[in-house]
This record gives structure tokens, sequence and C-alpha cells, in this order.
């Protein structure tokens, strides 16, 4: 797995990095909404099957050509139970892989399970930020920092028909700290970006930016 220091710019600074927290991360992949419907399909999914098998034994016997096809529809017809364990089982494994950094650049997430993700977002192209803490975010005393992103990003592909797509820095116990860090970054990164070229003096006192406190 790459380091996410090796992928920053030689002028980039390294402002925060992190990773989330393993036991609500682990918690949140348990009980999340997909185990209301994990339960609720395969309760029903297995008591048709035993309703079929006993009708079909007290009939004289199961066929064997029945019992594959009754094998093989409820594998597949249980595809909703087998994603959900899939991502439970599943859960250590890629949170081990995830890290999140903050530059004076921009964002970095990394992440995967048998293939590895690595995006960086610059400032510029983040428009709102915001802090989001659910039920076992509040128990540990933790929180996410998500960002709307201008443009699609490969984490937020599958929601294609959306004009922003959200990043997040997940399950981290400073998240009051890193809100407030990239806000200060974002707000004199973009100040510095927009000032005209022609007319930007070497600390831009116009926006009164510290951006080149980061220099």
């Amino acid at each position: 797995m790459i380091d996410l220091r090796d992928l920053i710019k030689t002028n980039e600074n390294v402002m925060w990095e992190g990773r989330p927290h393993k036991a609500v991360t682990i918690l949140e992949a348990i009980f999340n909404p997909m185990l209301v419907i994990a339960l609720i399909w395969g309760g029903i999914d297995f008591t048709v099957i035993g309703v079929a098998t006993s009708s079909m034994s007290d009939a004289g016997g199961v066929p064997g050509d029945m019992v594959k096809f009754l094998l093989l529809f409820f594998l597949v017809h249980l595809m909703p139970v087998w994603i959900y364990l899939g991502g439970v089982l599943t859960v250590f494994l890629r949170w081990r892989n995830v890290r999140f950094m903050v530059t004076t650049q921009g964002l970095y997430i990394s992440g995967g399970l048998l293939s590895f993700n690595y995006e960086m977002k610059p400032w510029t192209d983040i428009g709102h930020i915001n802090i989001h803490q659910g039920v076992f975010d509040r128990m540990f005393g933790v929180g996410d920092v998500v960002f709307i992103c201008a443009h699609n990003s490969y984490q937020t592909s599958h929601s294609h028909g959306s004009e922003h797509q959200n990043m997040k820095i997940y399950n981290i116990s400073d998240f009051q700290q890193v809100f407030k860090l990239v806000n200060n970054l974002q707000t004199d990164v973009y100040s510095d970006t927009m000032y005209p070229n022609a007319m930007r003096p070497d600390n831009n006192p116009g926006y009164n930016t510290q951006y080149n406190r980061f220099q």
C-alpha cells in the first residue's frame, strides 16, 4: 500500500493525518439499515424454504432436481443477506487500509480491500464542509467531516446524475479541529486563487489571507 505522503508535491505541507476509529467503524458496519433488510429478507426466505421442504416431505420426499433448483434459487435470492454479511466480515480489512490526510493543497483519502484507491481533491474543488455525528459517533466522542465536491470522484462514481459529490473524513476523534483547519485552508487557498494574477502582491493583503504562512 502506498503511503499518502509519497503522493504530495515537494512544496506541499501536511497539516493533519489520521484514520477512522476502529470500534465505531466496525459497529457501523454491523448496525446499519442493511441489517434490517437482511433480517427480514432472510427470515422470509428461510420460512419459505422450511414450509416448502416440509410440504414436499409430507408428499413423499423432495425430488433431487427440485432440491438443486431450490438451492440455486435461494442462494441467488438471498443476495441482500450475503452482501450484508460480506460487509461485516470484511470491515476490519477495509478499515486497516483507510488513511486521511489534509495538506496545504487539498484532501487525500486512501482505502480499499482487494484493490486500493488513492484520491486527492484540491481545496478549490470543495464547495461546502459540514460535521456529522451518528449514534455511535456520539457514544465514542468521534465525528465525520463531510466535503461537498464540485466534481465527481472515484469513491462516489456510483452516484451518477448528481451534480455534487461527497467525500468525508469519518469516525475521527478530533473532527472539530479538522473542520476548523479545513475551513481556514479552504478560505485562504480560495481567496489566493481568486485574486487577479496581474494584481497579486506577495502577501495578498486585499483579502487579508494568511496563505503565505504555509510556504
